[in-house]
């Protein structure tokens, strides 16, 4: 349903059950899922890929241009899973050369005047508080938490199940399943009733206090610590991501207690 005070391009490709209130722009090259409803002065621009049952929220501008001085225009896009939903002044960029596109999973909560810049990837049943703001190339896993007014550095990598206190200036990577907290920002203990809501097990949970206990309270350096948990601990699914990320990390891992 498209009311007559909204603009929509003619080769954009809207599926039937789409609401669209007044005042919305929708741009050439944009494509739009079943169930989506967009609200009044939502900009959606060129390269918008956007999945079924999305709520678009008034004032939300979505697919501009990268805020990236190498951008030079060059054809990329941006996608938007299905049940996410996008509430009022979130901007969210596309993608650059670098990776082509920007992508946002589905069944995500964006709140108001969160920022999501170019060439980001953002999983799936992320919720991203207030004011939140988003760097380029920034990865964030599934079931992240990032507390109001975060500031996410550019090439940053939060992990899954992780918790972030609002405020935080996030300069280095955050490994899965912990609180980050403090300031500087750091290590604050296990996500543990994250995980049970999430229907982990207690077996599991000390599995993975275990593992940080090693990379945080031990004493031991990062390449250390993994050697010494590969050497010591069970294989499991959750070790094995928490080694892959620690062994990956660009940035390195934030700190521990201070």
């Amino acid at each position: 349903m498209k009311q007559p005070l909204a603009y929509v391009h003619p080769e954009a490709k809207i599926a039937p059950n789409v609401v669209i209130e007044p005042f919305v722009t929708i741009d050439k090259n944009v494509e739009i899922g079943e169930g989506t409803r967009i609200g009044s002065n939502v900009t959606i621009l060129e390269g918008a890929r956007i999945g079924k049952n999305c709520q678009i929220f008034p004032g939300a501008v979505i697919a501009g241009i990268p805020q990236d001085l190498k951008f030079k225009g060059e054809d990329t896009i941006l996608e938007i899973g299905d049940n996410t939903t996008i509430r009022e002044c979130v901007t969210i960029n596309r993608g650059t050369a670098s990776k082509g596109k920007t992508i946002v999973g589905s069944n995500c909560l964006l709140m108001a005047y969160v920022h999501i810049a170019h060439d980001c990837i953002i999983g799936n049943n992320i919720v991203m508080s207030n004011a939140t703001q988003i760097g380029g190339e920034v990865q964030v896993d599934d079931y992240a938490i990032i507390g109001g007014g975060t500031l996410v550095h550019q090439f940053s990598h939060i992990g899954s199940h992780v918790m972030i206190q609002g405020g935080s200036l996030v300069n280095k990577d955050i490994p899965p399943f912990v609180k980050a907290a403090r300031n500087p920002i750091s290590y604050a203990g296990i996500n543990s009733i994250g995980l049970r809501r999430r229907n982990f097990t207690n077996e599991t949970i000390r599995d993975i206090q275990e593992i940080y206990r090693y990379l945080y309270l031990s004493g031991m350096n990062n390449s250390d610590a993994i050697e010494r948990i590969e050497a010591e601990l069970p294989a499991t699914k959750e070790r094995d991501e928490i080694i892959l990320f620690v062994r990956n990390s660009q940035r390195g891992i934030i700190k521990g207690y201070l």
